[in-house]
Parts: C-alpha cells; structure tokens; sequence
C-alpha cells in the first residue's frame, strides 16, 4: 500500500519551477510507478489543495562521467501538477518566492 510520502518524493525547486508557481503549477519527484489519480489524490490530501490535472514525465538516465570513471544518472518520474484557479496556494513554495 502506497502513502502520501511514498508517492511525493520531494519537490523541485528550480527556476522554472518557481515561476510555474505563480500560475499555480507545482513540480514534484515522484514515485516511479505512481498514476496520474494517485499523485492528484495525494497532493490534495498532503497541502489540502484542489488539482484541476496533472502532467507527468519520465525522465530517462543520462550518462554522466568522472574522470575515468562512466556512469548513469537514475530515472525518475516528474509530475507538474496545476490547481484550479479557486484553490489556495501550495504554502511551501510561496516561502521559497
């Protein structure tokens, strides 16, 4: 059984995503195998908001290397996540502008 927690990973704090933020779409790191029903329902229950959709993105691993060393960055799912126009704010990211 998947939770809240377990399904936002963390959010992402970049430029972009912050001035997304003041049309009110947020950035998440999410659960890798999570649908797009269970982040919304997940964000609503979390920051108390109301999602109007959710987009989400597979982002694939990038090679990446270190001296000698070569490698690849991991995969990981982000998901944008727009609330309606009558919804509060995401308090959290409102600090952080």
């Amino acid at each position: 059984m998947k939770t809240v927690h377990d399904i936002i990973v963390k959010p992402i704090i970049t430029e972009a995503s912050m001035e997304m933020a003041q049309d009110k779409k947020y950035t998440f790191k999410v659960l890798s195998d999570a649908t797009k029903s269970e982040i919304a329902a997940a964000v609503e229950e979390l920051f108390k908001v109301d999602v109007a959709c959710v987009n989400t993105i597979n982002m694939k691993k990038k090679p990446k290397r270190l001296g000698m060393h070569q490698g690849y960055t991991s995969e990981w799912k982000k998901a944008i996540v727009t609330l309606k126009p009558d919804s509060q704010t995401i308090e959290f990211f409102e600090g952080m502008m």
